[in-house]
């Protein structure tokens, strides 16, 4: 299996944030919910044990009751966490798509999901809305396009259903073939999920260019030997969760493995001192970076789709 495989690190994460009631029994968060679904499919995918599958769609059924609204998801539980973020939705998507590989139903739902909100989204010749209003009836004040959304959309609909979301993934490639040249990203997580992105189809133009240029990024943004700061003029400012993100990048591209594991170590025993410390997303994100499992295209071509 390619990419790091500390799966004991992962299970003991795993008892302890359900003893703490931080997930999967915790407060409902999308990114962190399809991060964690992709991390049971892996472990089913590892071992064979069946209860990682059904805990895997457990946790689909609990995202579908709290945050499923007639058209698309919430962002989160909270309060706070309102409307919708198409990035989001496109790693909710991928999560489906993983699941899918085993449970062709699952595969479905995530097309449906894209048929209901794409063009509410999408506007053709511009960009993708980065945040909508919670029932899509236009963007949420204050927000414009987002920067990797279209090539977020590209990806999970490729890998959801190429052939009967033709037109969406047209849509979306257009959209990064007018962006992909001018497009320089400079934040921790963008760069780790843009990497993360191209490994998928690595012989496309967009991909090469936007590969090497976030490598050449995040030379510039490695500090201390121990990890990236958040952006190359913010060499003060570290997250845990946004470097997890920038080491599946790095794993997905098989690249800079000694980073990854400086980076992972100073993190295990890292304390932020604000909520990001018992925050779902930051020990998710850790058990993906040292487990990617299915989040890496040379997994995931083991699996065919389920074609029941």
């Amino acid at each position: 299996m390619r990419g790091l495989t500390d799966v004991d690190y992962v299970l003991g994460k795993l008892r302890w944030m359900e003893q703490s009631r931080i997930w999967p029994n915790g407060s409902r968060y999308l990114w962190t919910d399809a991060f964690g679904v992709v991390l049971l499919v892996s472990l089913f995918h590892h071992s064979g044990e069946a209860s990682y599958l059904a805990r895997a769609k457990q946790v689909v059924a609990d995202v579908e009751r709290v945050l499923g609204r007639r058209r698309g998801l919430r962002i989160g539980e909270a309060p706070e966490r309102d409307g919708q973020y198409f990035h989001y939705l496109a790693m909710w998507l991928y999560a489906l798509a993983m699941l899918g590989r085993f449970d062709a139903d699952y595969t479905r739902r995530g097309v449906a999901i894209v048929r209901d909100v794409h063009d509410a989204f999408v506007i053709p010749r511009h960009g993708v809305i980065w945040k909508m209003r919670e029932d899509l009836s236009g963007p949420y004040p204050g927000y414009g396009f987002g920067a990797l959304d279209a090539f977020d959309g590209y990806v999970s609909y490729r890998l959801l259903d190429p052939h009967g979301l033709a037109r969406q993934i047209d849509d979306m490639r257009a959209l990064i073939d007018a962006t992909y040249g001018e497009l320089f990203v400079t934040q921790d997580l963008g760069l780790g999920m843009m990497l993360w992105l191209s490994h998928f189809f690595p012989d496309e133009r967009w991909a090469k260019l936007q590969s090497r240029r976030a490598l050449a990024t995040l030379d510039r943004m490695w500090c201390d030997e121990k990890y990236f700061c958040r952006e190359p003029d913010e060499r003060a400012t570290k997250f845990a969760f946004t470097n997890y993100g920038v080491s599946i990048g790095l794993q997905a591209v098989n690249a800079q493995p000694s980073r990854v594991g400086a980076l992972n170590a100073f993190f295990d025993s890292y304390r932020s001192r604000d909520h990001y410390d018992r925050d779902a997303i930051t020990h998710v994100m850790a058990c993906s970076s040292h487990f990617p499992g299915l989040l890496l295209a040379d997994n995931l071509r083991a699996i065919e789709p389920d074609a029941r």
